[in-house]
């Protein structure tokens, strides 16, 4: 197994323990949130119930503050009948006095047609004789009470006028202060929940809280707002008697809505993480891998020129010994290679000149070297379907070795029987350069994987040759490079895109 292949194994277990992490750490937090969720929502339901129950308790108030006042309009009736009684000819006053002196709470004033007190009862009796007095707390009885008409003799009437009773006033203050309390207590609420307190016709807000107040003074908000609350909880019905009716609605608290949420937030964030700790690790990686890629090439250079200067002086001296000619020429052939590898390793890493060249004459070249160094089992050809000459910059000596490069691995992948095939094709604003081999093909799974260092499916391979050819084409000549199709049994095509 080579170092990709145990790579990509070690990649894939990895990923899948990450998974099996992120599953465990999903289903634990989830279960620990839906616990608060059901807590929370608990505590929202018992401050749902007391709020049912304290507007019982307002209902039975208000009820019983009405039969208060039902009770004190009947006292005040026949209390008016006593007096009016007392004008009659009875043979036996006892009960009619008994009713009148019966009366120790409500303030009574008794005047004529013309307004003038006859009587007075429950004023404070400091006043009793003060005319100006009594006037204003008949003014202030007419404004609660119609007055109660007597008629004492025939064509002679007298008018009862009275007030609550200060028990009565107490009650209701403090029965309005309940309400007060009831609507502040709904709007300011334990349970921290969104809260909206609404009339009979359920569009006329009377309070509400944990809303923004801003948004809540837009009415189609309002009714956008009710109606996504009545979809998570029924409105809690106040009825305050009378045919009264007010509604509480009331939605999940922002804590629920939160923590329905954070596992999801929670781990989007943890992937953004590793995701940008996995790109600046691949970054640091990938920057080390060039730099002893980049070392090795130039020390690869600086090796090769020794032994050259050598080599080349030797063949001087053969000559000067009269070696044949033919042999000389043949061994200065193989050091002109010798030298253009080690310019090749030498322009590593180094900012490239590209120089505008015939693409056609340069990979004509290129073949012609291939083809004297192959088996005669292999066919290899130059196609242009463009009769012009086709321009491209390019720095030669590296874009020879991205062509031998990709004929050596399809002569290997053809077992050393077939052809190579390379076509070129001159678009408007690309040149494109497609190598074809008979060998084996290769999996689409492979397309990209091929060109990745270490990757080989030769026993001693390196698995460095086709990285090199991408960067070359895509760092050095802004191009690209891929597998442009591959069938298993048949063969494979690759594409250069080289800018014009």
């Amino acid at each position: 197994m080579n170092i990709y292949s145990r790579k990509q194994r070690w990649k894939f277990f990895l990923l899948l323990g990450a998974v099996m992490i992120v599953i465990a750490s999903l289903w634990y937090t989830n279960i620990l949130v839906r616990k608060i969720a059901d807590d929370e929502r608990k505590k929202v339901r018992l401050w749902a119930e007391a709020i049912q129950r304290k507007a019982n308790l307002v209902k039975y108030t208000n009820e019983l503050f009405r039969k208060i006042e039902g009770e004190e309009r009947q006292k005040i009736g026949l209390w008016a009948e006593a007096n009016h009684q007392l004008g009659k000819d009875l043979s036996d006053y006892t009960f009619v006095l008994e009713v009148i002196k019966n009366n120790q709470t409500i303030p009574v004033i008794i005047a004529d047609e013309k307004e003038n007190v006859q009587l007075s009862k429950n004023i404070d009796s400091t006043h009793s004789r003060d005319n100006e007095y009594l006037k204003r707390q008949m003014d202030t009885m007419k404004s609660q009470h119609k007055p109660i008409e007597i008629e004492i003799f025939k064509h002679k009437k007298n008018y009862l006028y009275y007030r609550d009773s200060h028990l009565f006033s107490e009650l209701k203050t403090v029965f309005d202060g309940l309400i007060k309390s009831f609507i502040s207590e709904v709007a300011v609420n334990s349970a921290s929940v969104p809260v909206i307190y609404t009339d009979a016709t359920k569009k006329n807000i009377l309070a509400f809280g944990n809303m923004d107040s801003v948004l809540m003074k837009d009415s189609v908000y309002v009714m956008k707002t009710v109606r996504n609350i009545v979809l998570q909880n029924p409105p809690i019905e106040i009825d305050l008697g009378d045919g009264q009716k007010n509604f509480i609605f009331y939605q999940d608290s922002f804590l629920l809505t939160q923590l329905r949420y954070y596992p999801y937030i929670q781990f989007g964030i943890i992937g953004i993480f590793l995701l940008i700790s996995y790109i600046l690790f691949s970054t640091a990686r990938k920057a080390e891998q060039d730099q002893v890629w980049l070392g090795m090439a130039k020390e690869t250079a600086h090796q090769l020129g020794t032994p050259l200067s050598s080599i080349i002086a030797w063949l001087e001296y053969l000559k000067l010994k009269g070696v044949d000619e033919n042999t000389l020429t043949e061994a200065r052939h193989d050091v002109k290679r010798l030298e253009t590898i080690t310019e090749r390793f030498s322009k590593i890493g180094s900012l490239p000149v590209l120089d505008k060249a015939d693409v056609v004459e340069v990979l004509n070249n290129s073949i012609s070297y291939m083809r004297t160094r192959t088996s005669k089992s292999v066919n290899f050809s130059v196609a242009s379907e463009n009769s012009h000459t086709i321009f491209v910059k390019l720095n030669i000596p590296l874009f020879e070795w991205v062509i031998e490069n990709l004929c050596r691995n399809a002569v290997d992948a053809m077992d050393g029987n077939g052809s190579v095939t390379v076509k070129v094709f001159d678009e408007l604003q690309f040149v494109y350069i497609d190598v074809t081999d008979t060998g084996k093909g290769m999996s689409r799974s492979k397309f990209k994987t091929i060109f990745q260092p270490g990757f080989t499916t030769k026993q001693r391979g390196w698995g460095l040759g086709l990285s090199l050819v991408k960067r070359i084409v895509e760092n050095y000549h802004g191009g690209k490079i891929f597998v442009k199709h591959s069938e298993l049994g048949k063969g494979t095509t690759f594409r250069i895109v080289l800018n014009k």
